[in-house]
């Protein structure tokens, strides 16, 4: 039987990856080019919206598959912090950043702990310590 905490990092995990592979989805099939005029609108280089569409879409999926998952939950924090600082704080906490908040405590726990369960990482580790 896999621990508990192995068990809720696994679930939290497949929910924060699912979640961002769906917001950068979103910014590429709605034309990325709309994500770099909003941007631009709101005073920040609209180029930050590849890097960012970027990280949400190829992060989500290095998360759902538990790789680099401690650097991906940094670049998350990141995103996170640069959502809630430049566009949700203003808007309040409900309705505003409480959505936001709740993904960035998420991203920090894989920024400091990882996740072992049905992770690359921890196969990639098990087989680099053999």
């Amino acid at each position: 039987m896999k621990n508990k905490q192995d068990i809720g990092a696994l679930i939290l995990r497949v929910v924060l990856a699912v979640i961002f592979i769906g917001h950068g989805a979103q910014k590429f099939q709605d034309g990325i080019e709309n994500s770099v005029g909003w941007f631009d609108s709101i005073g920040l280089p609209g180029f930050l919206a590849y890097i960012v569409a970027g990280i949400e879409l190829i992060g989500g999926i290095a998360m759902l598959l538990g790789l680099a998952t401690r650097i991906v939950g940094g670049l998350f924090v990141l995103v996170l912090l640069g959502a809630i600082m430049t566009v949700q704080l203003a808007t309040g906490f409900i309705g505003g950043y409480a959505y936001d908040l709740a993904l960035l405590a998420i991203s920090v726990y894989f920024l400091l702990n990882g996740s072992k369960l049905f992770s690359l990482d921890y196969y990639i580790s098990k087989t680099r310590n053999k």
